[in-house]
């Protein structure tokens, strides 16, 4: 008898950029898609970083080009996608945030966040998309959300305004491109270890309430995003758009 056949979960053939890719879960992101296979762009505003990661990358034997973008700079980052692609892939992993009670949050801080965890990212998968559609080729298009898209958080308005938003325009961009081949999702994570989060996992009762929420009593590392994004990136998400992977240990379960 015939048994099915398991999708590929390899990226063999495809071009993918990921921003934000000189740490964290950028890089983490781009590390798993280039050990899928995926030829991948390394996308950041530190030069220097990303050139120490494009050779870190090739020394393994993985494509690797690195691009130096801000997506706070929508017309730079729209010259610099059309130039430079068509991609397969897209992961936006670039994100800003300053936290601070609601009463306190100024007209920079909004400005500042907006402008790229929702202006950035909007137009950037917009300039992915379009050279999609130009090129008649469909592909996977993945802005790293947060669990914040989906729940309120103490001193967090504009950052859950901003990933709010970024859940709206990705199941409708995901509508709208259906039918092209383009399918548009978002992964949420909770709190990931890196760098940027260690002082919330210094301070003991931050560190407390968090493990409180995450059910799975552990913060998320940047492995954990990892699989998530291959999966959405791959043949093996075929059928999933429109939708938020939610990567939160069961924060939103509630």
């Amino acid at each position: 008898m015939d048994l099915p056949c398991t999708p590929s979960f390899r990226l063999d053939g495809r071009r993918a950029l990921v921003t934000g890719a000189s740490s964290g879960i950028g890089l983490g992101c781009a590390v798993a898609l280039a050990e899928a296979g995926a030829e991948v762009t390394l996308a950041a505003r530190s030069v220097d970083r990303l050139e120490e990661l494009r050779e870190n990358f090739t020394a393994r034997g993985w494509a690797a080009q690195a691009l130096p973008l801000d997506v706070a700079d929508v017309a730079a980052t729209r010259a610099s996608v059309t130039q430079a692609g068509p991609y397969d892939i897209l992961v936006n992993a670039a994100g800003l945030a300053r936290h601070a009670p609601a009463l306190e949050t100024t007209e920079d801080d909004f400005d500042a966040v907006t402008a790229v965890n929702l202006r950035g990212a909007y137009f950037l998968t917009q300039a992915v998309a379009r050279g999609l559609i130009e090129a008649g080729r469909g592909g996977s298009l993945i802005n790293i959300s947060s669990q914040m898209g989906h729940v309120g958080g103490i001193d967090r308005a504009l950052y859950c305004a901003s990933k709010h938003a970024v859940e709206g325009f990705t199941k409708a961009m995901a509508l709208e491109w259906g039918k092209a081949g383009i399918r548009v999702n978002t992964v949420c994570p909770t709190f990931i270890r890196t760098p940027l989060t260690e002082p919330s996992f210094c301070d003991s009762e931050r560190r407390a309430w968090l493990l409180e929420k995450i059910k799975l009593g552990r913060a998320g590392e940047v492995q954990d995003v990892m699989g998530a994004v291959l999966y959405l990136a791959t043949d093996a998400s075929a059928l999933v758009t429109g939708t938020a992977l939610m990567v939160d240990g069961g924060w939103t379960a509630d």
